[in-house]
């Protein structure tokens, strides 16, 4: 018998990235055989929860964290995911660890590898021994046989099912010896519906013989047939925990994106049903890694705002990569009755669309130059402006120049010792308004923004939310706004479009109840935005 009743328990636990808290005093505890499912959006603590768990060097770089850790009923300091191994918590990723070059069995031993004596060894010391492939295989096929998987062991990993990864995973978790707790980081998010059904019941199964379970998931459906307790995370606090049998999925649902969002933050209903359809994507497929499109259609009108959601990887941030051609893709793009040229990055921007991309260091700015070089030489080579003309010869106008960066500077409040700055030395909210203001210069009709706000303070969330509008309200520009803040989306977008597995789930007014957001972000409802039921 144990002398412990939890087998984990975490504390209080906060934690603090560069002022800014992610994790706000959370506490749970977790029995031996339990199944605790951790839901959340994205951005709700969930990976950092798992991060301090785990002892990653992310975590200790930036000052540690606050709260206990308790192991089988003893304080630990976890200082690594090597640590966390030798104590007896394992992981199963969403994204695989495995070695596609080795076989099944070295995938499962890797790092505890097998070996038995030999003479040489015997004579020269342990490092010559040999690998023991007979017992590797036996220990190999008693933890695939656990998991139901009737491959062979010395099968390799390249060109397997994706289903038959995620299980030779699990296996290579359950091969440890005294394995006491395994984090299931969304394992059926890669895996066919009869797949999903299999792994939870080897879930079940290990949680049978002991070991307790951890399983972050979004599929609301999932997490209520398997868990014992449920806890709900949002903007790095804790929510509630909840018995699993207890729960519904409207319930979940509500929880997870319910941030009391009043009325007065909820953007006013405008009606763009007869207005004047400026954009008409059909089946638009980008092959963009990790936010794959699979055939998306969608009709923009003239003035509006309109936000994509979805969680991460489920293809929202694809759509204007793949529209922009930053990414490949296939399709039909119509733009002011004319076909988009796709794949034509140029070809697009001469058309007075504009981009503000999520991946402003790698795509948005050159870092080492200027402000006012990086706000106005998109705008010089897409449209050849501040240039001056002397017959076949032409000269940067750096008057002009000057004069845009610091009028762009004061509308958008960019904190700067001057135009001369190089961006590199900015915070990263006023790179991201510099950013801004490079696509606002190629006078755009329309604009597509990524990831607006992220990782920028408060302050300076609101001037490019408010800008966005102004925009929009005064100068008639249609946005496309792409953001993982569900509330930011809610407060400036006529209609928002959710994205789940590369599909468009729905489309919902900005208004229409949490429980509906949550729902269509979990893949667990289809509405469009006049509430009819898509069939």
């Amino acid at each position: 018998m144990a002398e412990y009743e939890y087998v984990l328990e975490m504390k209080d636990i906060g934690k603090e990235y560069y002022g800014n808290r992610v994790l706000k005093g959370i506490s749970f505890h977790l029995k031996p055989g339990e199944i605790m499912s951790v839901i959340g959006e994205n951005g709700a603590g969930k990976s950092t929860l798992m991060n301090v768990l785990f002892g990653m060097p992310v975590i200790h770089s930036t000052g540690g964290y606050e709260g206990k850790v308790f192991y089988e009923g003893k304080e630990v300091s976890i200082k690594s995911p090597y640590h966390a191994m030798e104590l007896g918590i394992g992981m199963v990723h969403q994204e695989f660890m495995l070695l596609p070059d080795f076989t099944v069995t070295e995938n499962i031993k890797l790092n505890r590898e097998l070996t038995k004596p030999n003479p040489f060894s015997r004579a020269f010391g342990k490092k010559l021994e040999t690998l023991d492939r007979k017992t590797m295989k036996q220990d190999a096929r008693r933890a695939l046989d656990r998991v139901g998987l009737g491959i062979d062991e010395w099968a390799l990993v390249e060109g397997m099912p994706v289903g038959y990864m995620q299980f030779v995973e699990i296996a290579r978790e359950i091969d440890k010896q005294d394995i006491k707790v395994i984090v299931f980081d969304e394992p059926t998010a890669v895996l066919t519906e009869s797949e999903s059904q299999r792994l939870l019941e080897v879930m079940r199964k290990i949680a049978d013989s002991g070991v307790g379970i951890l399983f972050i998931s979004h599929k609301l459906d999932e997490v209520i047939r398997i868990s014992d307790k449920i806890m709900v995370m949002r903007d790095g606090e804790q929510v509630t925990t909840i018995p699993g049998k207890n729960a519904s999925t409207v319930q979940l649902a509500e929880l997870m994106v319910g941030r009391g969002i009043d009325a007065d933050s909820i953007a006013k209903y405008r009606d763009f049903s007869d207005g004047e359809t400026l954009m008409s994507i059909r089946d638009l497929k980008v092959m963009m890694p990790g936010e794959m499109v699979k055939g998306i259609d969608l009709d923009i009108k003239k003035g509006e705002i309109v936000g994509f959601a979805g969680l991460a990887g489920y293809g929202k941030l694809g759509i204007s990569n793949g529209i922009l051609g930053i990414c490949h893709a296939d399709g039909e793009v119509v733009y002011k009755g004319e076909r988009l040229k796709l794949n034509d990055p140029l070809a697009v921007l001469r058309k007075h669309i504009a981009f503000v991309s999520e991946d402003r260091k790698g795509v948005g700015l050159i870092l080492q130059d200027s402000i006012e070089d990086n706000i106005v030489n998109p705008s010089m080579q897409v449209h050849g402006q501040f240039l001056k003309q002397y017959g076949p010869l032409r000269q940067i106008d750096r008057k002009k120049i000057n004069e845009r960066a610091k009028k762009m500077i004061g509308e958008l409040q960019i904190k700067c010792t001057g135009p001369k700055q190089a961006v590199g030395a900015l915070s990263g909210g006023n790179q991201q308004k510099v950013c801004i203001a490079a696509a606002l210069t190629l006078e755009p009709e329309m604009l597509f923004v990524s990831e607006p706000t992220r990782g920028i303070d408060i302050g300076a969330k609101k001037i490019v939310l408010d800008y966005l509008q102004k925009l929009n309200r005064e100068d008639g520009v249609t946005i496309v706004v792409t953001s993982s803040e569900l509330k930011e989306l809610r407060s400036v977008c006529d209609k928002i479009v959710i994205i789940t597995k590369g599909k468009i789930q729905g489309v919902l007014l900005p208004d229409a109840p949490d429980a509906e957001y949550g729902l269509m972000m979990s893949g667990a409802s289809e509405k469009t935005a006049g509430g009819e039921e898509n069939e």
